[in-house]
């Protein structure tokens, strides 16, 4: 298979788990709660333009990001994988005090109020994805990475925010087929691999990290 189509798949997979967009189902239908199906649509329409916009601009200045701040592509790659780590954690065994979102629910008629903040960001596009399209910049950037590699990375964004799309305009009837309770289940499912994911990028950069400083666990 192909490199390139092994990274759009991976990065595919890693957004659509980060964004879960069947865990935000239930927050969207909240903040949109009273309002007709058109605008519900318009909104999720509105806020995965967004959040894309927001994903486009951390891949192709993620790694001028980490020069301007002096960081290091394993130091995003540590601090990456525990806050991919504590999203999983969260996504797994969610805090009985509930969820740090804003749900305080539209005041609007046409519901654009709530399209970037809060689910544009942080809902659809929050720690987990920038840290992950800043480590995959720098990382395409490090190895020369040519330009199948970015066309894949943008094509794995697109492919995310449209079934992020699909899933909230169709929220409603999703809903009701799956239930609470399956959605929960299928968070929580989702909550383990974002954090065996974030275990694993964590340990890359550390491994990373060791090896650019010099730093070797051999006993004397």
């Amino acid at each position: 298979m192909r490199p390139s189509i092994v990274h759009f798949v991976s990065l595919f997979l890693t957004l659509l788990a980060i964004i879960n967009p069947l865990e935000a189902i239930p927050v969207f239908l909240n903040l949109l709660s009273g309002k007709g199906t058109d605008v519900q649509r318009r909104v999720a329409r509105k806020a995965c333009l967004y959040a894309l916009a927001l994903s486009l601009f951390f891949l192709v200045f993620g790694t001028a990001l980490l020069e301007v701040f002096g960081v290091s592509l394993s130091m995003v790659k540590i601090v990456g994988g525990i806050i991919l780590t504590r999203i999983g954690f969260e996504l797994f065994a969610p805090s009985p005090k509930g969820s740090l979102v804003p749900t305080g629910g539209s005041t609007s008629a046409d519901g654009m109020d709530v399209a970037f903040v809060p689910m544009a960001m942080p809902i659809m596009f929050g720690p987990g994805g920038i840290a992950t399209l800043i480590g995959m910049a720098s990382t395409m950037h490090a190895a020369h990475g040519d330009w199948e590699d970015w066309v894949a990375s943008v094509l794995a964004i697109v492919l995310t925010m449209l079934v992020t799309y699909l899933s909230l305009a169709y929220a409603t009837p999703i809903l009701n087929k799956i239930g609470p309770k399956g959605i929960d289940a299928a968070t929580r499912i989702t909550g383990f691999f974002v954090s065996a994911m974030g275990v694993g990028l964590m340990l890359n950069g550390i491994v990373e990290f060791f090896s650019a400083h010099k730093i070797t666990g051999g006993i004397a």
